[in-house]
């Protein structure tokens, strides 16, 4: 291989942050038998990349995400970040369920800044950085008000700034906004967007919603029912700015994608 064609190659394989090669898991149950969750699944999250991943209820969506940041063994297949074979938790991982599992006794600074306190960044610098992911988030007002009186929409964008706070160079999203009004989901994928593009971090995000897949990602994984596979995966090409859910909305091709990847979950 020429030179520059080999540098050119380490260079692509630098920007792969997670590659999963046919990753399986199976658990044992009660009766003896064995139930297959995951058949096999490979692909791959590139720096600066935001994938999600699509798939039947139940298919075992939620169980990739905790093989990919080592809360399970597989059952065959690897899981490597940068090159490398998975080892325990990976190390600058940002993971976020549909829940907010705000600590109700906390403030929303403090909620933010739990995780900088475990690293044990010093006070003063943990609230600046807190106050200003609160800040780009629209909550810069709320930061000294308890759980309790934050809405639904407020609550997640504590719980996303307490993910983003740590500097994780991927983040990993279990259906975080499905629970939001429809506005609000809106308005919580743009701001997700625009932080995770602004700071050239990965996202993989899990999702039932398809139109939130399309709107918000550079690529579309679609599995099959359980135990689940790759049907297909869809690269996302819409003009615009891709932080406007709504002008995503309304571009060329968004009807296209959504009524394709709709089909496919249909005969699978």
């Amino acid at each position: 291989m020429p030179a520059a064609h080999a540098d050119a190659f380490r260079d692509l394989e630098q920007d792969v942050l997670i590659q999963v090669n046919g990753l399986g898991k199976a658990f044992d149950v009660d009766d003896g038998t064995t139930m297959e969750i995951i058949r096999s699944i490979s692909f791959s999250l590139g720096r600066g990349e935001i994938v999600s991943i699509v798939g039947p209820s139940g298919c075992g969506k939620t169980t990739l995400l905790n093989l990919l940041c080592g809360l399970l063994p597989p059952s065959r297949g690897s899981v490597l970040w940068h090159g490398q074979p998975l080892d325990g938790a990976p190390s600058r991982v940002g993971y976020m369920l549909q829940k907010d599992l705000l600590l109700p006794w906390r403030t929303a600074i403090q909620n933010v800044m739990l995780g900088l306190q475990v690293k044990g960044i010093p006070k003063a610098e943990r609230r600046d950085r807190a106050f200003a992911l609160l800040e780009q988030l629209g909550l810069g007002k709320f930061a000294d008000h308890y759980p309790s009186t934050l809405s639904g929409g407020m609550r997640q964008r504590v719980a996303l700034a307490r993910t983003m706070a740590p500097d994780p160079e991927v983040l990993l999203l279990d259906e975080p906004f499905s629970a939001l009004d429809f506005q609000t989901k809106l308005l919580i994928e743009r701001d997700t967007s625009r932080l995770v593009r602004g700071q050239g971090r990965s996202l993989l995000l899990i999702t039932h919603d398809v139109e939130e897949a399309v709107g918000i990602s550079d690529r579309v994984i679609v599995l099959s029912q359980r135990p689940c596979t790759v049907i297909t995966e869809h690269r996302i090409t819409l003009a615009g700015d891709r932080s406007d859910m709504v002008l995503m909305r309304e571009a060329d091709g968004f009807g296209r994608y959504v009524r394709q990847i709709w089909a496919e979950l249909d005969i699978h």
